[in-house]
């Protein structure tokens, strides 16, 4: 075990604590070089603590637009991990690399993970994403972010369904006339486009 994991161990409680989680990844990053997080990340990943692991995501993703085997890694091999937190931190750690890059510049890799056959993929982007527009781009452009949500209302995984229905749900808020316009358009002929529509429409009049 190397030092920094060693660091990490007597720090991390054994309860979850991603505010902490988030914390030392963010300071190994501004405190070390893209290739340092790269390698390290890879290193933590392999951890038996869920949470050093978490801790290695987070530096994949920082790392991720200077080395695109962090990316791949990311999306061909923390994408299989079994762990539901350890998912969430996939979505938080694919965020931080469209921000790095820009909204707009990440946008052929937004539309290549969401037609990826992994529902964890997928889901990484519809909830890493969240609040859409509160995004740069997407704050501009609400429409295309709706777009390629509402494309997944019928996913074949409940799982991104889910994340799918209740980021348009979010869009709501800011821009309800875009959202009615949008479910208006929408043929509620299976269960599954029900299900987002259900969650899409929670705050606004349609019935």
């Amino acid at each position: 075990m190397n030092e920094y994991m060693e660091y990490l161990a007597k720090i991390i409680p054994e309860k979850d604590s991603l505010k902490l989680v988030k914390n030392e990844a963010e300071k190994y990053y501004k405190s070390h070089s893209l290739d340092d997080c790269f390698n390290m990340g890879i290193e933590l990943y392999h951890s038996d603590n869920f949470q050093i692991q978490e801790v290695g995501i987070f530096l994949l993703g920082y790392s991720a637009h200077h080395n695109i085997s962090a990316l791949s890694f990311l999306k061909d091999t923390v994408s299989q991990h079994d762990s539901w937190k350890v998912q969430e931190i996939l979505a938080m750690a694919f965020d931080n690399h469209c921000k790095i890059i820009g909204y707009n510049v990440a946008l052929p890799l937004i539309k290549e993970w969401l037609n990826s056959d992994c529902a964890n993929v997928r889901r990484a982007v519809s909830e890493g994403l969240r609040i859409w527009t509160s995004c740069p781009y997407f704050k501009d452009n609400p429409q295309i972010a709706i777009q390629l949500l509402s494309a997944h209302r019928e996913d074949p995984s409940e799982y991104v369904r889910k994340s799918v229905g209740n980021a348009l749900r979010d869009i709501s808020k800011k821009y309800p006339e875009l959202i009615s316009k949008e479910l208006s358009l929408w043929n509620l002929s299976s269960k599954e486009i029900i299900q987002v529509y259900k969650l899409a429409n929670k705050f606004l009049d349609l019935t």
